[in-house]
C-alpha cells in the first residue's frame, strides 16, 4: 500500500528527539536517574540487588534506562555516561538478577534432534493465553489503545535490539539476519520502516507517537519484554539467545498480527491504523522460515555449541511473554488499567 502525500507529510520528519527522564520509582531509580543528571562522575555504592528484575517497577525501569544510553538516550543526559564504568557496574547488578529470574521462568533447556525441530516443538507445547485472540474477539476499544501503549516501548525502536547482534554473527545466520533487519527497516525507505509504520498507527488512535512518551506509565511485565531482547543483544556471551529471541519473535507473528488488525477492524479503524499489522502478515510468512532454517538453524550450524543458548532465548521470549499477557488479561478481568496510570487520547 503506498502512502499519499497527505499521509507522507503527517510522517514524522528527522529523527525522533530524545525523551526526558522518566519519574522515579523508587530508591534505585532515583539514585540512578539523579546521577544522570548531572555530570558524569563515578556512580555511589549501591545495596544488593534483592528484588524481582521482571515485576519490580524500580529495578526493571533502572534496567530499561541503562539500556535506553544505548539507543536514543534521554533528553539533557550526557552521551558520555553510555560507557561510564561505575554504570557498567550497576547495570551488572540488575542484569545478574535478572538472568537469574529469566533462568526461573524459563525452565529447563531440552534439546531434540536439531534447533529446528526444538523451536517447533516449543511453540507447539505453549499453552499460555492468547492476547490476540481475546483482542480480536472480545477486546474493548480502550483495551486496545492500552495495547497499542504497552507496545509502544519496543515497536517504537523496532529491530533496533537485534541489530546488536549483526557485528556478532557471520556466514549464514549473519545474512538471514540482514535480510530480516532489512524489511523491518523498509529497505532504506523511512516511511516503510516498521517503526515508523506503528507510529502512524498510534497516531490514527489518537496516541501520542513521541518516542518513549509513555514511559511514566509503562509497567515492568511491558519494560521487562523490552529489557530481555536488550540484554540477549547487547552481550556477545549471549549472541545465541539473542538468536534464539528473534526467531521465535518471527515464527509468531503472522497470526497474532492478522488478528490486531482485525480487532482494529472491529473497532471502525481504517487501513492507516492497520497497514503496521497487514505489512508484518505478509513479511513475517517468509520470515519464520528464514529465522528458523537460516538465522538460528545457520548459528548453530556453524557454532554448535551456542544450541541450549539458542533455545534458552526462545523459552526466555516466550516466558516473559506470558507474564506480559497474564498481566494485562488479569488486569482488564478485574476492571482495572493494565497502565500505571491511564492516558488521553486525542
Amino acid at each position: 500500500m503506498q502512502l499519499t502525500p497527505q499521509e507522507l507529510a503527517a510522517l514524522r520528519q528527522g529523527p525522533l528527539p530524545a525523551p526526558p527522564l522518566p519519574r522515579p520509582r523508587g530508591a534505585l531509580t532515583e539514585l540512578l536517574f539523579k546521577s544522570l543528571s548531572g555530570p558524569v562522575q563515578p556512580l555511589p555504592p549501591t545495596p544488593p540487588i534483592a528484588v524481582d528484575l521482571l515485576s519490580d517497577d524500580d529495578a526493571v525501569l533502572a534496567l530499561y534506562a541503562c539500556y535506553e544510553l544505548h539507543y536514543r538516550g534521554f533528553a539533557g543526559v550526557d552521551d558520555t555516561w553510555e560507557w561510564e564504568p561505575s554504570l557498567h557496574a550497576f547495570r551488572g547488578h540488575l542484569e545478574a538478577a535478572f538472568l537469574e529470574r529469566l533462568r526461573d521462568i524459563s525452565g529447563p533447556v531440552v534439546l531434540s534432534d536439531d534447533i529446528e525441530s526444538s523451536l517447533h516443538a516449543l511453540l507447539a507445547a505453549g499453552d499460555g493465553p492468547s492476547l490476540s485472540e481475546y483482542m480480536a474477539s472480545e477486546g474493548t476499544r480502550e483495551q486496545l489503545l492500552e495495547f497499542h501503549v504497552h507496545r509502544s516501548a519496543y515497536q517504537l525502536k523496532e529491530a533496533d535490539p537485534h541489530s546488536f547482534l549483526l557485528p556478532r554473527l557471520s556466514g549464514a545466520a549473519k545474512a538471514a539476519l540482514v535480510e530480516i533487519q532489512s524489511d523491518e527497516y523498509g529497505e532504506g525507505v523511512e516511511k516503510d520502516m516498521h517503526a515508523e509504520l506503528f507510529a502512524l498507527s498510534m497516531r490514527e488512535l489518537g496516541l501520542d507517537d513521541g518516542y518513549g512518551a509513555y514511559l511514566d506509565v509503562t509497567p515492568a511485565p511491558t519494560l521487562a519484554s523490552v529489557n530481555c531482547a536488550s540484554f540477549f543483544s547487547l552481550h556477545r556471551r549471549w549472541r545465541g539467545a539473542g538468536v534464539g529471541h528473534l526467531a521465535v519473535f518471527e515464527m509468531t507473528s503472522v497470526e497474532p498480527m492478522g488478528r490486531y488488525s482485525v480487532a482494529l477492524r472491529r473497532h471502525g479503524f481504517g487501513p492507516w491504523a492497520r497497514l503496521f499489522y497487514d505489512t508484518h502478515v505478509v513479511a513475517d510468512a517468509h520470515h519464520q522460515t528464514l529465522a528458523t532454517r537460516d538465522l538460528a538453524g545457520g548459528l548453530v550450524r556453524s557454532e554448535p555449541h551456542l544450541a541450549a543458548d539458542v533455545l534458552f532465548g526462545a523459552q526466555a521470549l516466550s516466558a516473559v511473554e506470558r507474564r506480559f499477557t497474564e498481566h494485562l488479561l488479569g488486569c482488564w478481568k478485574a476492571g482495572r488499567s493494565s497502565l500505571l496510570a491511564p492516558v488521553l487520547v486525542s
